[in-house]
């Protein structure tokens, strides 16, 4: 059969390629609008999509771009979904997130914090 290249669904192949734990999932994003395929937007999760094909969609928070390199026969162990695209965008590393500030005055002290200020402080018994 002279078929062109395979096709599958972007809902299914966000699945196969690991990037949403559910069909479902990948299906409520596709749904809501906010994956583009070739730049335009697309809002079924039966559109069909293929070797070659450019995806761009929110991942939490960072915005994927990737390329489609193969349609994927099934959502396999990582490296084999990998296999499937080529990151054109990698995200970048993300700085750590501020802690909550430390007891030098600001934020709320910990045990340890407490005990120290305890054993510093008169006791009331002497």
């Amino acid at each position: 059969m002279g078929e062109g290249p395979a096709k599958i669904r972007l809902d299914k192949w966000l699945w196969h390629a690991r990037f949403f734990k559910t069909r479902s999932l990948s299906a409520k994003l596709v749904s809501g609008g906010h994956c583009r395929v070739n730049g335009s937007p697309v809002a079924k999760p039966a559109f069909m999509v293929g070797p070659g094909d450019i995806l761009t969609f929110p991942k939490e928070r960072d915005v994927r771009v990737i390329r489609i390199v193969a349609p994927g026969e099934r959502r396999g162990p990582a490296p084999e979904a990998q296999a499937l695209y080529e990151d054109l965008d990698p995200p970048k590393p993300r700085e750590r997130e501020p802690q909550a500030p430390r007891y030098e005055g600001g934020g709320r002290p910990t045990k340890k914090d407490r005990r120290a200020l305890d054993k510093s402080r008169p006791s009331a018994l002497e």
